[in-house]
């Protein structure tokens, strides 16, 4: 939504195009936008996948921007596409994925960590883009965190999302939960687990992944982004600050970042050396407030203006020059 109300608040028509996973809320969104006065000849929407529908508009010399949010491979695949067109280049805003870490030593306090690490990992099912991926924790005081991480994933629900009682509600899709599950069986064989939340029989129907910890030894022992609630915890020396932040950025990714310390001066190093769009310090990253933390990565995590920025509706006008005759 808020890539097509900016693109039309900029004066421009839209075709708005859904994952072909959320094709009905799509569709109810554009109903009550119809219904807000917005004029249907500026709003179209066109459900469908990416193969049969995607790919056709981002290669039509019509399409004068377009504005994406996805994985990184699609978001380069659409890059590729707008390229070959042969025609002027047009904006192209991404918003993409990310191996988002958050960095902790040993002043922090464990009870504020593990509750804002529960939070960023698993919250939506670890379905949001800045969603907690790899909790690095001070080897000083990773086992307290670690007991209390387990013992704060056992209390959490998984079931129905409409109920009040659920924590973590399914993922969107079976694909989704195959690749999250294959990935975790992978991870048995190679990395410590954790803790993994209990789930209830009620869970046999669904798409249902349960949340789920792993400690692992280096950031390469990771591939691609598991967009799902999984969380690795990697150990490191406090001597081993700078390489470790060394690591996060030379993985090319470059979304949130989290930072949980009380010694400012290290929260200012890590923030001024890692390379990401956000970072947060001493809270949750996700969640971010439009207008007030303007969200956007960089690198393999996307491209363009921030969303909730001073320049993002920027982004979708075209600066013209008039010569005025006299």
């Amino acid at each position: 939504m808020g890539q097509v109300t900016a693109a039309l608040v900029a004066g421009n028509s839209v075709i708005a195009k859904p994952a072909e996973q959320t094709s009905l809320i799509a569709y109810r969104a554009t109903e009550l936008m119809l219904e807000a006065g917005i004029p249907a000849n500026v709003i179209t929407l066109l459900p469908g996948d990416g193969a049969g529908v995607g790919a056709p508009l981002t290669s039509n010399v019509n399409i004068n921007g377009v504005a994406f949010t996805g994985s990184t491979e699609t978001a380069q695949i659409i890059n590729r596409s707008l390229a070959a067109r042969g025609c002027a280049p047009v904006p192209f805003i991404a918003e993409t994925g990310g191996q988002n870490a958050m960095i902790v030593d040993s002043t922090a306090l464990p009870e504020q960590v593990v509750n804002d690490a529960v939070l960023s990992g698993f919250a939506s099912a670890g379905q949001r883009c800045s969603a907690l991926r790899v909790l690095c924790v001070q080897a000083d005081i990773a086992d307290r965190i670690v007991e209390l991480l387990q013992g704060a994933m056992a209390e959490l629900t998984v079931g129905d999302p409409r109920l009040h009682q659920t924590d973590v509600g399914p993922v969107i899709d079976a694909e989704a939960q195959t690749g999250l599950l294959n990935h975790i069986e992978a991870m048995k064989k190679s990395a410590k687990l954790l803790g993994q939340t209990p789930l209830s029989p009620t869970c046999q129907e669904g798409t249902f992944v349960a949340p789920t910890a792993f400690e692992i030894r280096a950031l390469s022992e990771l591939g691609r982004e598991q967009f799902g609630p999984i969380i690795h915890l990697l150990r490191f020396k406090a001597s081993e600050m700078d390489n470790l932040i060394d690591q996060i950025n030379a993985s090319g990714y470059g979304l949130t970042l989290g930072i949980h310390t009380r010694n400012e001066r290290t929260a200012a190093h890590i923030e001024s050396r890692v390379r990401v769009g956000n970072c947060y310090i001493n809270r949750n990253q996700i969640g971010a407030s439009v207008g007030v933390q303007p969200f956007g990565g960089q690198g393999l995590s996307g491209t363009g203006p921030k969303a909730g920025g001073p320049h993002y509706v920027q982004r979708f006008t075209e600066l013209r020059l008039v010569e005025e005759l006299h």
